[in-house]
């Protein structure tokens, strides 16, 4: 039996300053103190108090990769506005970066008993793999000659791939689905706040710089600013907050707790406004859109009259009244129902250039590639000239006719088996509700995706690929009416 140790024999601070392993333990301390602090400044020093918070942080994402998966959709909201604070970094890469890692954490966390990946073989999973396979391919289209520009498109294909077998196989409760469900309503207030702050405190003077930088002629209009909160422009934020809102305002209705049934209401009104300000005209589809796939998926004849007739009376507001035509805002989004805005002409002459252009190529001009952003890659070249403002738009040109039917297969196929899983096969009335949420806001974000390539582009393509693979694992969180609404959490 090993001698018990004297506790009024332990080692003290200074017994320990006796060893000479603990003396170089604190040298090298203060050294990289020293070196962090002159060469970054404040920074350096505020990287060593956050220093034991990282280190807290990572041993928490190994202990339990899901930490991982939240990250990444925290990260969804905010990576591409912090792009504006850090001038020259490649912040898309912490996207790639937390993703791979996640994979790691989670091959590692079940190294001695292997991980389970039964729960990712599942049609959205193989249909993710097929159209990166197929992005994949435009690498050795021969209309594409850089290697650069597929690259910074990578997302178009590869998020997806990396989220749905992830929210397979972690999003496995109903709890886990709510948590999810929290961090996107978070983060939908918060970036209606930063938005309304932008309007009436101003931007700040990294905000100005990237206005300065050529985006005012999109984003101040006739003297006032269309709010983009912390998002990558204005036409995201409004796009995200839009779909955002149709989420919350459905989900609400399910919800019995008071707190509860506040938070998502205000989520819900929150993101109907955000997407106000933000002035993108476009996105008013996505309620309407939304909505009315909503009234469908109910079967209730009721509902859906009274839901055709509450729709009627939006449209007829803003395309037959001038009611509130003083607010900047809402005679922005009154131009959206003018079939002769001079910009939607515009687009219409574009794609008939562009038709005659890629008749003769059915796999496109190459991953990141088409409109203007192009010109950073291909300068003098035909699509980089010609914006293609729509996101279908924006496959087609990229990755052609054939891309673009691809594209459109898979999400007809998701949105069509989603609803017939909301409308005969789930039980759970409560699950009913939330996953109707879910498929009405892809509807919604579907049909505003003609007008605006609002799926491409983060927050909202996380949000849909997380989305989907929930859509279609569904029978994951049902069980029978009878034995109530909520499954138990393992």
């Amino acid at each position: 039996m090993p001698e018990k140790l004297n506790p009024f024999e332990n080692a003290t601070g200074a017994n320990k300053m006796e060893n000479p392993r603990f003396i170089i333990f604190l040298l090298c301390i203060a050294v990289i103190s020293a070196l962090l602090i002159s060469n970054l400044g404040i920074a350096g020093g505020l990287a060593l108090i956050f220093l034991p918070f990282v280190a807290a942080y990572l041993y928490y994402f190994f202990s339990y990769p899901i930490v991982g998966y939240y990250t990444a959709i925290v990260f969804a909201f905010i990576l591409l506005g912090a792009a504006r604070y850090l001038r020259g970094v490649q912040v898309g890469l912490a996207m790639d970066g937390i993703l791979v890692l996640t994979f790691i954490a989670l091959i590692f966390n079940k190294f001695t008993e292997k991980v389970d990946w039964k729960p990712a073989n599942k049609d959205i999973t193989w249909l993710s793999v097929i159209w990166f396979f197929y992005s994949l391919f435009e690498v050795v289209n021969p209309e594409a000659r850089s290697l650069a520009a597929w690259f910074s498109g990578r997302g178009i294909s590869m998020y997806m791939l990396m989220l749905v077998p992830l929210t397979l196989l972690f999003i496995d409760s109903n709890r886990k689905l709510d948590v999810v469900l929290y961090i996107w309503g978070i983060f939908t207030i918060l970036g209606t706040l930063k938005g309304i702050g932008q309007l009436n405190l101003g931007v700040d003077r990294f905000e100005k710089m990237w206005l300065d930088d050529g985006n005012a002629q999109t984003h101040i209009l006739f003297g006032k600013l269309r709010a983009f909160s912390f998002m990558s422009d204005a036409g995201q934020f409004g796009g995200n907050q839009a779909y955002s809102g149709v989420v919350a305002i459905i989900i609400s209705i399910i919800q019995k707790n008071w707190r509860k049934k506040l938070f998502f209401i205000v989520v819900g009104i929150f993101g109907i406004y955000g997407m106000v300000i933000s002035g993108t005209r476009g996105a008013i589809s996505i309620p309407l859109a939304g909505f009315l796939a909503f009234f469908v998926l109910r079967k209730n004849v009721g509902v859906m009259i009274f839901g055709f007739v509450l729709l009627l009376v939006v449209f007829i507001f803003f395309k037959y009244t001038s009611i509130g035509q003083g607010n900047d805002q809402i005679r922005r989004m009154r131009t959206a129902f003018d079939p002769n805005d001079a910009s939607l002409q515009v687009r219409l002459e574009n794609q008939k250039k562009l038709r005659v252009y890629l008749a003769s190529r059915p796999f496109g001009g190459g991953i990141g590639l088409g409109g203007v952003k192009a010109q950073k890659y291909l300068p003098n070249a035909f699509l980089s000239s010609i914006a293609t403002d729509s996101w279908y738009v924006l496959i087609w040109v990229e990755q052609g006719i054939v891309g673009l039917m691809l594209h459109l297969f898979i999400l007809f196929y998701i949105l069509i088996k989603s609803s017939l899983n909301v409308m005969f096969r789930i039980r759970d009335p409560d699950l009913r509700i939330k996953m109707a949420a879910l498929t009405a806001g892809m509807f919604g974000v579907m049909v505003a995706s003609y007008g605006n390539a609002v799926l491409g582009q983060m927050p909202t393509s996380i949000l849909i690929y997380v989305s989907m693979a929930l859509m279609l694992n569904s029978e994951k969180f049902d069980t029978p009416p009878d034995h109530g609404a909520t499954l138990t959490v393992k």
